[in-house]
């Protein structure tokens, strides 16, 4: 066990590195079940409003990625590297963000005619660009102002502004329902049509300002059929997120006592949450929308999680089980994008017309395990199956920065 007295905010931190991983392991399990039609509820995203497990995963990364903005440019900056060449190394890290995420969604027929734009490492190119860019060139207070304007400019955008109508919402106004992805209907309640071009302003899928925007500006195929829960407008509130990581590595950083380190973390985690809550009330906790809200919510449960995760891991020194995240956490990016990339294989019909999947799901189905849990554990042999090369690479010290 480690000293108790040490200042975590001199050395490179383990449970944030651990944090990241058991983030990119928890993707990889959500993103793989043996079947989408057998998933147990906390393992799926809400459909729409509220809030699940699975829910929690793609905010607390993006939060991560501000925290360790923080931790690896202050130490350029201390160090005094020109910030022409921080920013040259910024934007060629965003690009090949970027790019991948758009050859994962062209793999493997690379269709590009129906190219997906937004998506996954997409948004956290973006989010990791503004971030950057927002700590080299602002300060604390900035950015807490830049945060709330985005935060409430976006609520007051989809809270106010009427829609303009276009064929996805006159068809709406139709049918009285919205296509989703893998031909869902969804029953769209309490539309209000306020003129011959417009209809109210609504927090409801496909026809919100956020939705009509991507589908005016963003060309290619979208995720949900008529809107994208990675589109250009949710991103605003997506970069608060990051910003959330920005201000808790400020504080790591700056306060040096390790409880009252400790305090800080946890009663700002504490409170952010309790803002998201009462928020909440007005404008729901979802993820597709990245509501305000939303942001908050998970911001502070980010928080709160890091601080416990700093307490048992750097302060007290119990690290033996943060191996699986802190092989992860390594190459976290890359782990992610072999995930996707290796999807293809395990599913790909060629042992007697069945797939790898299909034969676990097979296997374990006939030995008498529900279907569910059949699924789940898929998941997990899944997510260790790449912890393989992930774990050869943290072991050969390479380490691959997309």
């Amino acid at each position: 066990m480690t000293d108790r007295t040490i200042d975590v905010s001199s050395q490179r931190l383990i449970s944030l590195d651990a944090l990241r991983g058991f983030t990119i392991a928890a993707m990889v399990i959500v993103n793989d079940p043996g079947s989408w039609s057998d998933v147990y509820a906390p393992l799926d995203h809400s459909l729409w409003n509220g809030i699940t497990p699975t829910d929690l995963v793609f905010p607390f990364f993006l939060f991560i990625v501000g925290v360790s903005i923080v931790l690896a440019y202050n130490k350029r900056l201390e160090a005094h590297v020109p910030k022409k060449d921080i920013y040259r190394k910024i934007v060629f890290r965003t690009l090949k963000i970027f790019v991948v995420g758009l050859l994962l969604g062209l793999w493997p027929h690379f269709h590009f005619a129906d190219i997906r734009i937004p998506g996954v490492l997409q948004r956290i190119a973006i989010v990791f660009l503004v971030c950057s860019l927002l700590f080299l060139n602002s300060n604390w207070k900035t950015q807490i102002k830049v945060a709330a304007i985005l935060l409430i400019g976006y609520w007051l955008l989809l809270a106010l502004v009427p829609v303009p109508i276009d064929e996805v919402i006159r068809k709406v106004l139709e049918t009285g329902v919205i296509e989703r992805k893998e031909e869902m209907m969804v029953p769209i309640e309490g539309l209000r049509q306020i003129s011959d071009g417009f209809i109210a302003a609504n927090y409801q899928p496909g026809v919100n300002i956020t939705a009509w925007f991507d589908r005016l500006v963003i060309p290619g195929r979208f995720y949900e059929v008529t809107w994208d829960p990675e589109g250009l407008l949710s991103t605003l509130p997506a970069i608060v997120t990051g910003i959330s990581g920005l201000l808790v590595g400020r504080i790591i950083l700056d306060v040096k006592d390790n409880y009252q380190k400790l305090a800080w973390l946890f009663f700002i985690g504490f409170c952010m949450y309790l803002v998201g809550e009462f928020w909440g009330l007005f404008f729901p906790l979802n993820k597709n929308l990245w509501s305000s809200s939303y942001v908050m919510w998970t911001s502070g449960m980010a928080t709160m999680g890091l601080s416990a995760s700093i307490l048992v891991v750097d302060i007290l020194g119990y690290k033996k089980w943060t191996k699986l995240g802190r092989v992860y956490g390594a190459n976290a990016i890359s782990s992610y994008v072999l995930a996707d990339l290796l999807v293809i294989v395990f599913a790909s019909r060629f042992i007697g017309g069945e797939s790898l999947k299909g034969l676990f799901m097979d296997f374990t189905t006939s030995i008498g395990i529900v279907p569910k849990l059949a699924s789940f554990m898929y998941a997990v042999v899944y997510m260790l199956i790449i912890y393989i090369p992930a774990y050869i690479l943290y072991k050969k010290r390479i380490f691959i920065k997309l």
